[in-house]
């Protein structure tokens, strides 16, 4: 089982942002920009427009782990950021889960 790294400072975020290709559904968006390297870096980000802490908090929770149970089913090699919309507030780890999935599809990052 590979392992990923987690993306924290804001020009990696930013380079991500800038140069990467972005994909939505109604609960996530991700961004995703090949990295060079064997393993993915993934960052999460919950803004406070979603709720307080506590429900960032869960959604942060509830992204790590659909993608580290899923993480063998996605390619390696890139950098990925999972943003959370509104609408993700008080979903299940199911509903995130399959958004998660969607999205990886849709970048073609997911097998």
């Amino acid at each position: 089982m590979r392992f990923s790294e987690s993306l924290k400072k804001t020009k990696d975020f930013q380079n991500v942002y800038n140069k990467g290709k972005s994909f939505a559904n109604s609960y996530l968006v991700m961004y995703v920009l090949d990295n060079g390297l064997d393993k993915n870096k993934i960052g999460i980000s919950v803004s406070k427009k979603v709720g307080n802490s506590v429900v960032r908090h869960r959604l942060t929770r509830l992204i790590r782990e659909s993608y580290r149970l899923s993480e063998e089913h996605f390619q390696s090699g890139y950098d990925i950021i999972v943003i959370a919309r509104k609408s993700a507030k008080g979903k299940s780890y199911r509903d995130i889960e399959s958004a998660l999935v969607h999205l990886g599809r849709l970048h073609k990052i997911y097998k």
